[in-house]
C-alpha cells in the first residue's frame, strides 16, 4: 500500500492521545461511537480512515485537524514530502 507508513503513524498519534487523556480503547469507543475493533485497527495502521472519521478524533480530543495530523512527537523527521502520489 502507498504511503502505508502515514496510516501507521496516525494509529500511533491516536494511541499517544489516547494515553495522554488516559482512557481506555473502550472508553475511546464510548465517546466516539466507534466499535473498540476499529479503534483498534487505527491504532494498529490496519484502517485508513476518512476525514470525517478524524474530525470525530479530533473532537474527541479538543484538539483541531492540524494539531491531530502532527506527527513530530510520533516521528521528529516526519515529513509529507516523502509521501508518494497515487497513480
Amino acid at each position: 500500500m502507498i504511503n502505508k507508513h502515514i496510516i501507521e503513524e496516525f494509529g500511533i498519534r491516536i494511541r499517544e492521545l489516547r494515553k495522554i487523556k488516559k482512557i481506555s480503547q473502550e472508553e475511546l469507543s464510548f465517546i466516539t461511537g466507534f466499535h473498540r475493533t476499529y479503534i483498534g485497527m487505527i491504532e494498529r495502521g490496519e484502517r485508513n480512515i476518512s476525514l470525517t472519521n478524524m474530525a470525530v478524533f479530533a473532537k474527541c480530543f479538543q484538539i483541531n485537524l492540524s494539531k491531530l495530523l502532527d506527527f513530530s512527537s510520533v516521528n521528529p523527521k516526519h515529513s509529507f514530502n516523502n509521501y508518494e502520489y497515487k497513480t
